[in-house]
């Protein structure tokens, strides 16, 4: 399993589809939200051009109107690459989402089910105090959580603290530091690439998405707007543009600031989560030379 990270804007998709094709691979997504359907310019996903140059699994594989857990994936990635390595030696594992990536690496603790109420609690101080006291409850008990979350993401800061509350441990210590036995290896490469160059192409892809079509995008998902995949940077900033809080430029700027600070927490996750080696996302060559190089081994 090559597993390529790495922040937003920064190159997965053209390394990876380049991959594929030298090393036989077929690409499996561990992009949050690039799994649904109806969510398509806003996820950068790639277009139907690239999804035809390689062979991609969990892309277009979900509807918005489904829940659809970590967990899940876990358990669908992992049906799915045990019928896949019968005839295939490598696979390809992508994505922005260092959650997801980790559950196929490391795999998670099962989390018991929290008791409604005490999301109800949560929801009702958010709604009387705002998320400001949420946030900062997390960054007490949970400070490790809260370096690498999106503090702007309701849904999963109330997730962080019903489950310390109600297990009376950290959310992030239920996920294992210690890795499942996989079935396969792992390869583990981050890309990166100098922060101003990073940032200039997060802002251009911004003014892209909305010249394709942002706007009509989110429009399309009002009755979904309390989705989880919908509380996060591209959506929300639409959302709010629409409800009238935001004007135009307004929402662009605030789009391109919060798309660069989650691609900080990004690559904050991938340094503190995991031992990868790091390669600058535009040398092909060294990352297919350190792929064979493993491979040897």
């Amino acid at each position: 399993m090559v597993l390529i990270v790495g922040p937003t804007a920064v190159g997965k998709t053209d390394l990876c589809i380049d991959l594929s094709q030298k090393f036989k691979a077929d690409i499996f997504s561990c992009d949050s939200r690039q799994f649904y359907r109806e969510m398509s310019i806003g996820t950068a996903k790639p277009s139907k051009e690239e999804l035809a140059a390689a062979t991609h699994h969990f892309i277009n594989n979900r509807s918005i109107s489904e829940d659809y857990s970590v967990a899940d994936y876990e358990k669908e990635v992992l049906k799915e690459l045990d019928e896949y390595y019968k005839s295939n030696d490598i696979a390809i594992l992508t994505g922005g989402s260092g959650l997801f990536a980790k559950a196929i690496t490391h795999g998670f603790d099962e989390i018991p089910d929290i008791p409604k109420e005490i999301r109800q609690e949560l929801i009702e101080l958010q709604q009387s105090k705002g998320l400001s006291v949420l946030v900062e409850k997390l960054e007490k008990v949970d400070p490790h959580y809260a370096q690498t979350a999106d503090l702007h993401n309701a849904q999963r800061i109330i997730r962080a603290l019903e489950v310390a509350i109600y297990t009376g441990k950290a959310f992030s210590e239920w996920h294992k530091s210690k890795e499942n036995e996989r079935p396969f290896s792992f390869i583990k490469i981050a890309l990166e690439r100098p922060r101003e160059e990073l940032y200039s192409r997060i802002n251009k892809r911004v003014d892209l998405m909305l010249e394709a079509g942002l706007i009509e995008e989110v429009k399309s998902l009002e009755k979904y707007r309390d989705k989880n995949a919908l509380q996060t940077v591209g959506y929300k900033e639409v959302f709010q543009f629409l409800d009238g809080k935001l004007s135009y430029p307004e929402m662009t700027e605030l789009i391109k600031r919060n798309t660069r600070r989650y691609a900080k927490r990004q690559l904050t996750w991938f340094r503190n989560q995991d031992n990868f080696t790091w390669i600058q996302a535009i040398d092909f060559k060294q990352i297919e030379e350190k792929i064979k190089k493993s491979l040897k081994k």
